[in-house]
């Protein structure tokens, strides 16, 4: 049983981003434990609908020049960049419309790199916030002026 209230968010949400506790999600992939452990984009899915807003994304080179995520230096399983993005896409704002923050651990060449911000542009299109920070601000923007942007 669920009180429809405090589906409201009631808390000021025009200070600027680093005023805020941010629920994240590391590892979201795994689905058993972090060294023998399976992957599964499943992972992400639960994650976002639970309200995650900063999703940590360990990204290693993989074959055919496409990015694959996973734990390194562990055997667990492989789920390949593109999917993930194509999840966050589908799902970022299904909790909260409030920004979701990829955590990039980037351990690609610059090749894959490159194909990574292109799948990104692409997939997510205008959701990606791509404006520079104005050097002439002391603060963040707020998470009400980043509404239903990925960070």
């Amino acid at each position: 049983i669920f009180d429809p209230q405090h589906d409201k968010v009631c808390q000021d949400m025009t200070q600027p981003l680093s005023h805020y506790y941010i629920n994240s999600a590391h590892n979201a992939c795994l689905m058993e434990d972090h060294f023998w452990g399976s992957s599964d984009i499943s992972g992400y899915i639960r994650a976002l609908k639970m309200g995650c807003r900063s999703i940590e994304l360990v990204v290693w080179d993989g074959p055919d020049n496409e990015p694959l995520i996973y734990v390194g230096h562990s055997l667990t399983s492989q789920v390949a960049f593109r999917s993930v993005i194509s999840v966050v896409n589908q799902y970022a704002f299904e909790a909260s419309e409030y920004p979701l923050i990829l955590c990039l651990v980037i351990h690609c060449s610059v090749r894959q790199q490159k194909l990574m911000a292109e799948h990104m542009r692409n997939v997510l299109g205008d959701k990606l916030y791509l404006q520079p920070p104005n050097v002439e601000d002391s603060h963040l923007l707020s998470p009400e002026k980043l509404k239903r942007k990925i960070l």
